[in-house]
């Protein structure tokens, strides 16, 4: 299934349905009156979080969605039925914006979870409402009022507890793919993820969602590579993962270059907790590593962890620090752990 984060979509509600125009023509009884009905509302277009969705793929075929016009009124006093709603399934973590992709109309992030994107128009009223003591036999009757109209841009970011950020070929998928069961592309050629990717990592009994993403290049918040379009997609997470490549000539200046695209893209990308991790360490020997090590440590500020995902080397220890920053904001803010908040609405 391709990967779709983004789709624009028009929607309009449901026009009301007209009043009617009637006179009751009972034998045996005179002047009987008007008894036109009411027309029916005008279906509404709603969104509606479910499960089992992780893309907006459905919304690259269809990019129109009506919902049906009321029922016209009709003689002795019938209202019409009301038009039939239309709902947008979308997956977890979805933001409607308005046409401008700007505006921020929703943000949909528990399953469940419903929003009413466009109210259908109200009926119009029967001859029967404009009945008074001098117009006995009213021969008007209201149109139904129109629904609404308007384009809206759906926009998916993931949710997930850690992401991983990194130069291209900084060992992301594979660690990724050492961790959790997810399958993403690997190879030895800058950009093999062209599309973010979910993963359930395990470690003491205990789950958290991890999110990778494109490598990021040098100007990538000015749109360079693709790995900025991506970056919303590491925006909900609690701490992020910083892979450097041990095949850097300058670790330092790798790190360097990714913070400066986090700083640039803003969101408060730069101020989420960061571990980072000197990946792909089983390509060093002894002397390499130290030097490698050292020069990372004095550009982040902090130790680094001495990773690598083929040998299974510090592994356990970056899957134990991640966890930690999870857990403490959990419970900071009250959460239940992924496993349950599943099911919980």
């Amino acid at each position: 299934m391709k990967f779709l984060d983004q789709a624009k979509v028009y929607i309009r509600s449901g026009n009301g349905g007209a009043g009617a125009v009637s006179f009751r023509r009972e034998k045996f009884i005179e002047f009987g009156g008007p008894d036109g009905g009411d027309g029916g509302r005008g279906g509404d277009v709603w969104l509606e979080v479910v499960d089992g969705l992780n893309t907006l793929i459905d919304y690259r075929y269809q990019q129109h969605f009506k919902a049906q016009t009321g029922i016209h009124g009709m003689g002795r006093n019938m209202t019409g039925a009301k038009g039939a709603d239309i709902t947008l399934k979308v997956p977890v973590g979805t933001q409607v914006y308005e046409e401008d992709n700007e505006t921020l109309i929703c943000d949909l992030t528990q399953v469940g979870q419903r929003y009413l994107l466009a109210k259908g128009g109200n009926g119009g009223f029967g001859n029967q409402h404009f009945k008074t003591s001098t117009n006995q036999a009213p021969r008007r009757a209201n149109p139904g009022l129109e629904g609404q109209e308007m384009w809206v841009w759906l926009r998916l970011k993931l949710i997930a507890d850690a992401g991983l950020v990194g130069l291209p070929n900084a060992g992301k998928s594979t660690f990724l793919a050492s961790v959790t069961a997810a399958k993403p592309k690997i190879a030895d050629y800058p950009f093999t993820t062209l599309h973010p990717g979910l993963g359930v990592a395990r470690i003491d009994a205990r789950e958290f969602v991890i999110a990778d993403i494109p490598g990021l290049i040098e100007g990538a918040h000015e749109g360079v590579g693709i790995g900025d379009r991506f970056l919303g997609h590491v925006e909900r997470t609690r701490v992020l993962l910083h892979l450097v490549s041990a095949r850097e000539e300058s670790p330092a200046k790798a790190y360097k270059t990714v913070r400066r695209e986090l700083e640039a893209y803003g969101h408060g990308l730069d101020e989420k907790f960061e571990v980072v991790a000197l990946s792909q360490a089983d390509t060093l020997d002894p002397d390499e590593r130290k030097k490698k090590m050292a020069s990372l440590k004095r550009a982040a500020g902090r130790a680094p962890i001495l990773l690598s995902a083929a040998t299974r080397e510090g592994v356990e220890e970056t899957l134990r620090a991640l966890m930690s920053v999870v857990e403490e904001a959990r419970q900071a803010s009250g959460e239940v752990a992924p496993s349950d908040a599943r099911w919980t609405k």
